[in-house]
Parts: C-alpha cells; structure tokens; sequence
C-alpha cells in the first residue's frame, strides 16, 4: 500500500468517525477528514523513544543469522 492509499483509508476512516456523530464545524466534512488523515501520517511517521513500539524486530541477513 503506498502513501496515497493509506492516506485515502485514514481519510475514510475519519470521515466515518466525523459522520457517525453530530460533528458540526463550519467545515466541508470531506475536508476536515483528509486534514486528519495529513496528521495521522505525521503521527505514524515519529519514531517512539520508548516502551514496546521502540523495539526494532531482529532482521535476518542472508546467511541465516540474526543482526
């Protein structure tokens, strides 16, 4: 999945979460979705300091080892 799809399912998700209640602002609901799904990549793309989400998985190389 590129950028652009991942931004367009935030987005969906978003919007459903922006329709399922009575959301009222002044702004297109379409509009304000996409605006949240902008953050939640830039929330995504932050590499965590600590707790569980900071461990990096082992890689194996090619010779079966782990690095």
């Amino acid at each position: 999945m590129n950028e652009n799809d991942l931004r367009d399912c935030f987005a969906m998700f978003a919007l459903c979460g922006i329709l399922s209640c009575d959301y009222s602002v002044n702004e297109e609901p379409a509009t304000l979705a996409y605006k949240y799904a902008d953050e939640m990549l830039k929330a995504r793309a932050k590499q965590p300091e600590s707790g569980i989400t900071a461990v990096k998985p082992k890689r194996r190389s090619k010779d079966g080892k782990a690095s």
